[in-house]
């Protein structure tokens, strides 16, 4: 299990995604967004070296976006692109974090979830799963990553080997319940800025 450090970064997580959703096709908003921590959970890498975390973050102007991170302690090789940015963690050091659609640690852990070999972590709380997060799957199993995420003015698809894809919905606020035809799907709940729990669809395998 991944431990939780309860530590200052420099800068915050809140303040890198300032300045890295403007850069992004999904993001709807106009200048510099006012952004508050709304939900989300993590994974566990097997490996224990890559931390996994699910944000959701409101916005000022009323959207949520879910918004999948990577943290390492090394830059991770061929993805520049994917660079959030990096902080300065009062126990780890320098950590660099990642688009994680983009870090194929995330990928191979979220479709694990799916799949029902993985666990939803709970986002600040050590070694406590999140019963909050609701997974289904209804394939053959073994699903792997095959090319590059690519990004679009509503979300983020990745391909599998079976020629499914995994579609994550980068604003929320659709219903839960996954779509006729899907074949696997995460749901979760967020906060809205209004203080209400909101349960919406983050991602569906078609």
């Amino acid at each position: 299990m991944a431990i939780i450090h309860h530590t200052t970064l420099k800068p915050s997580k809140l303040e890198l995604l300032t300045t890295w959703l403007p850069t992004r096709p999904w993001y709807v908003g106009e200048g510099t967004p006012e952004l508050t921590k709304a939900g989300g959970f993590r994974l566990d890498d097997p490996e224990g070296e890559v931390g996994i975390e699910f944000m959701v973050v409101g916005d000022a102007d009323g959207v949520t976006y879910l918004v999948p991170l990577t943290y390492r302690g090394t830059p991770l090789d061929g993805a520049e692109h994917a660079l959030v940015g990096t902080m300065e963690h009062g126990v780890l050091g320098k950590r660099w974090a990642y688009d994680g659609c983009h870090d194929p640690v995330l990928v191979a852990e979220l479709f694990a979830l799916i799949e029902g070999r993985a666990q939803a972590q709970a986002q600040s709380v050590d070694n406590t799963p999140d019963h909050e997060i609701a997974r289904s799957y209804s394939g053959p199993g073994n699903l792997l990553a095959h090319g590059p995420a690519v990004d679009d003015e509503t979300g983020t698809e990745i391909t599998a080997q079976d020629g499914t894809t995994l579609r994550l919905h980068r604003r929320l606020g659709l219903p839960d319940a996954p779509p006729p035809g899907a074949l696997g799907h995460v749901s979760g709940h967020w906060t809205a800025q209004d203080g209400t729990r909101v349960r919406s669809l983050f991602a569906e395998l078609r």
